[in-house]
C-alpha cells in the first residue's frame, strides 16, 4: 500500500499535457487560489520574505518563477506594505501570464513569458527568488537546473516551496478534495504529491545545483520549504 510512496512518480499531470478544457483551466485558477490561502503556500513564504526584505536597502527585488495566476505575488506585494519593490512572476504558459497581467494593478506586478530553465535576466538581477509548487512539475535533472538557474539570478538567497510526499498527506488531500474540487484539479493534486519530495531528496537536489546554506523546513499542510544561497 505504502510502496507508491517510497520514490517520486513521474508521470505526467494533465495541467502539463495540456489535457484540460478552458472551462476546467479557469475553475483551477479558482481552486488553486483557495488552496494557496488554506493550505499554506503564503504561511511558508511570509516569514521569509518579511525576514529577508528588511536585509535589503531601497527597492527589493523579487522574482515568482512559475507565478501560475499571480495570487503569491499579490500577496507578496501585499505583505511588503509601503516599501518599495520590483515585484515580477515568470510564467511559460500564455494563459496564465495572462492572467497575472489582468489580475495585477499596472506598474506594481511585472509578467513575463519565458522558460524558466532559460530566464532572460542578467546575473544577480533579482535579490530573492521563489518558487511554490512548480518543482516538482520536472524531472530531477530539470529540477537541478531550474535551481541553478534560480541562483544564477538571485543576488541574496531563493525559496522552494513544495508538497511532502507521504501518505497521510496524500489519503489525507484525497478525501479533503472529493468534497470541494472537481475531478481535474482532484486528480492532478493527488499526481502532485506522489511527483513530490521527502525532505532529504530536495537537499539532495539543491545540493547537487552547488546551493550553500541549505536548509529544509516542514511547513503546515506537508509543505517543505528550502532556501538556499550561491
Amino acid at each position: 500500500m505504502f510502496s507508491r510512496f517510497k520514490q517520486r512518480s513521474y508521470r505526467l499531470e494533465r495541467l502539463d499535457t495540456g489535457d484540460y478544457t478552458p472551462e476546467e483551466y479557469a475553475k483551477w485558477h479558482r481552486e488553486m487560489r483557495f488552496i494557496h490561502r488554506l493550505f499554506g503556500e503564503m504561511r511558508a513564504l511570509r516569514p521569509l520574505i518579511l525576514r529577508d526584505a528588511r536585509k535589503v536597502d531601497g527597492t527589493v527585488r523579487i522574482l515568482d518563477i512559475g507565478a501560475g495566476s499571480g495570487e503569491l505575488l499579490r500577496a507578496v506585494r501585499r505583505w511588503l506594505g509601503d516599501r518599495t519593490a520590483f515585484l515580477v512572476g515568470a510564467e511559460l504558459n500564455a494563459k496564465a501570464a495572462r492572467a497575472i497581467y489582468r489580475g495585477s494593478e499596472r506598474g506594481v506586478i511585472d509578467v513575463l513569458q519565458c522558460d524558466a530553465l532559460l530566464m532572460p535576466f542578467a546575473d544577480d538581477s533579482f535579490d530573492y527568488v521563489y518558487c511554490s509548487l512548480f518543482l516538482h512539475h520536472l524531472t530531477d535533472d530539470k529540477a537541478v537546473k531550474l535551481l541553478r538557474e534560480m541562483s544564477r539570478v538571485a543576488a541574496r538567497g531563493i525559496y522552494v516551496v513544495d508538497l511532502h510526499r507521504s501518505p497521510v498527506a496524500y489519503y489525507f488531500y484525497r478525501a479533503v478534495s472529493r468534497v470541494v474540487l472537481q475531478p481535474f484539479t482532484r486528480e492532478d493534486g493527488a499526481l502532485s504529491i506522489l511527483r513530490s519530495y521527502k525532505p532529504a531528496e530536495l537537499r539532495a537536489l539543491a545540493t547537487e545545483a552547488g546551493l550553500s546554506d541549505v536548509r529544509v523546513r516542514r511547513s503546515a499542510a506537508y509543505r517543505l520549504v528550502l532556501s538556499g544561497t550561491k
